[in-house]
């Protein structure tokens, strides 16, 4: 459910940021790019990804898993830096949908317990490539902005709990789920994740013309990161317990 929660947010945050940077141009981008800038950095990680898949079929060996899978991801960045440098003018594809489309279609070509080992030898170099992107987009952020932020922040954290909680709820319903799943399925969706952080460089980027507005976004982030953190992770364990998936102490 997490992974379909960010599937949905990153199609609806390219949507919206694609709209914006056509505003943002003066209309300088035509309507038909807004979904090419959507659908061509998938489409250039699922050509890499099938054959990336076929080769780690035929791989057994730790090293050689991994020196294909990050040959893929070479191949991936590559070719959308090519894309970007060479072929479009003014428009930039963006790096996590090819690597959402990638891991997507290789994923599916291996078998599943293939899969968990690649996952295992890969996650100390996915960890340190996580906290240097982290640490990078969040190292910009003026937390002196928190306060200022108010307003967007209370916006924006009671609007984003309550997609969360009622749009599980109403899947869950539609979908006749148990009621455990229904009453508490919102609740531990609610944790900020990098994810965030990750948006919140992607936007300012394409709001850089409009420095006042950037700045509105980073204070709303930063404030919205630290407070839901302490609210958010404490409703998500009470969600556990209520559901029954974690015994009390």
């Amino acid at each position: 459910m997490t992974i379909l929660d960010d599937v949905v947010g990153i199609a609806v945050f390219f949507t919206v940021n694609s709209l914006i940077a056509r505003i943002t141009s003066g209309g300088t981008i035509p309507l038909y790019m807004i979904p090419v800038m959507i659908f061509l950095p998938m489409f250039v990680g699922a050509i890499v990804g099938f054959p990336t898949g076929l080769l780690l079929k035929k791989c057994q060996k730790k090293c050689t898993n991994l020196m294909v899978l990050l040959c893929g991801i070479t191949v991936t960045v590559l070719m959308g830096w090519l894309i970007n440098t060479y072929l479009l003018s003014g428009i930039t594809l963006n790096y996590m949908l090819m690597g959402v489309s990638f891991s997507a279609v290789f994923s599916n070509i291996i078998p599943s317990e293939q899969l968990e080992h690649v996952n295992n030898y890969f996650a100390p170099i996915l960890g340190i490539a996580l906290l240097a992107a982290i640490v990078d987009l969040g190292a910009p952020l003026d937390y002196h902005l928190i306060l200022g932020a108010g307003l967007y922040t209370f916006v924006y954290i009671a609007a984003r709990a309550f997609g969360k909680y009622f749009g599980a709820k109403t899947g869950a319903t539609l979908t006749h789920m148990p009621n455990t799943v229904r009453k508490y399925l919102g609740l531990t969706l609610l944790p900020h994740s990098g994810v965030s952080l990750v948006f919140t460089g992607i936007i300012c980027s394409t709001l850089a013309s409009a420095p006042e507005l950037v700045q509105i976004v980073q204070g709303t982030i930063a404030a919205a990161a630290v407070i839901n953190e302490f609210i958010a992770v404490i409703a998500a364990k009470k969600g556990f317990v209520l559901a029954g998936e974690i015994k009390q102490a």
